[in-house]
């Protein structure tokens, strides 16, 4: 038998943020490692779609909301119930907004604020609820960004809250230790998928070439950020927590 240092065989994890792009590329590729999957968003019918590419048995969708950031903990002991105690979370899903500072409204970063790092908050918290952790090690995930790390016109809320995740996830990291969960995140620059072709369609050519021109490697896909999360599940990561893998192409070291 070939051994696989990411074999995730007999583990379940839960996925937010499913119903498209890096979740769902996550979902299939955890799916391929031995992963039982249970998806999340807020999209039943492209939850469905994602549902219907994953390998193996036992995967399960559960539509949710995460705006209804203070029941997240309630609905992960309700998926734990129903799916089994979870081995891993990967935490996907999130807002973004380009909002110049001079039209951005309170409701705007409250929302942003809400979406992209309350919901981080109350997933962690619960994770570790007891009944929802199998025993052993547990690994958290988020989904980052290298707007939390460098600035850029009109990200300000957006950067802001990416930053703040990625506070939590070295906060977290050393909270959760002594309970063996292990949490990182990941901070992809910009990939080819559904939000950057939406991103594009509003800008030049010669604006997309200055963006192109600024990740050495090129741009990204989805699959390179699934490839990072699952390595940040799986036990080839046992050693590290309260750890940003930055995936960008060389972005932020240019």
């Amino acid at each position: 038998m070939t051994f696989n240092p990411m074999d995730l065989s007999g583990r379940h994890i839960l996925v937010t943020g499913a119903s498209s792009g890096i979740g769902r590329q996550t979902s299939i590729l955890i799916s391929k490692l031995g992963a039982k999957v249970t998806i999340s968003g807020r999209n039943q019918e492209q939850l469905d779609n994602t549902i219907a590419l994953l390998e193996g048995t036992g995967h399960r969708s559960a539509a949710f909301d995460l705006n209804n950031v203070s029941r997240i903990p309630t609905w992960i002991r309700e998926q734990a119930a129903i799916g089994g105690m979870f081995h891993g979370a990967v935490h996907v899903a999130g807002l973004r907004q380009t909002i110049p500072l001079r039209v951005l409204e309170l409701d705007s970063i409250d929302e942003m604020m809400r979406v992209n790092f309350s919901s981080g908050v109350m997933l962690a918290r619960g994770f570790r609820q007891k009944g929802c952790r199998a025993p052993g090690e547990g690994s958290l995930v988020f989904l980052g960004s290298i707007a939390g790390l460098v600035g850029d016109v009109g990200i300000t809320a957006y950067a802001a809250s990416k930053a703040a995740l990625l506070g939590l996830t070295r906060s977290l990291a050393v909270e959760l230790a002594a309970e063996g969960i292990r949490v990182n995140a990941v901070a992809p620059g910009i990939v080819a998928s559904e939000m950057w072709q939406r991103q594009k369609a509003g800008l030049t050519p010669e604006q997309v070439e200055n963006i192109q021109r600024k990740y050495p490697i090129g741009i990204g896909t989805v699959e390179d950020v699934a490839n990072g999360i699952a390595f940040l599940l799986a036990d080839t990561s046992r050693w590290i927590t309260g750890t940003t893998l930055v995936m960008d192409g060389g972005f932020t070291a240019s």
